[in-house]
């Protein structure tokens, strides 16, 4: 395999990677970024630790999803990650329900 073919390839993975994202994201009530890795969660817990001296974070998710294109399973029910980097977690707006127009059903 070339260079050029493995470029292509990641391209490709990361493209398909993005539409799954973007199919998915309503699903999710939270986005947290840690250092190595982007999540979609459910639950998110991030609890501040102290051993000797130094300041860990250790973060919980349930009915999470992983942004790693080389992962075949990036649907996860429980992730526990512990890191001494900042920790990023937003909530994410959920639109309200929208019914489709009467309209639409006059055909």
């Amino acid at each position: 395999m070339s260079a050029e073919d493995l470029e292509k390839y990641e391209t490709e993975m990361e493209l398909q990677l993005y539409r799954e994202y973007r199919d998915i994201v309503g699903q999710f009530s939270f986005v947290v970024e840690t250092e190595r890795r982007f999540y979609l969660a459910n639950a998110v817990d991030v609890q501040a630790r102290n051993a000797d001296g130094e300041v860990y974070f250790e973060v919980r998710m349930s009915d999470a999803w992983v942004w790693d294109m080389y992962r075949p399973a990036r649907f996860v029910k429980n992730v526990r990650v512990i890191t001494f980097k900042d920790v990023n977690v937003e909530e994410l707006d959920k639109p309200d329900l929208r019914l489709p127009d009467s309209d639409s059903f006059n055909g």
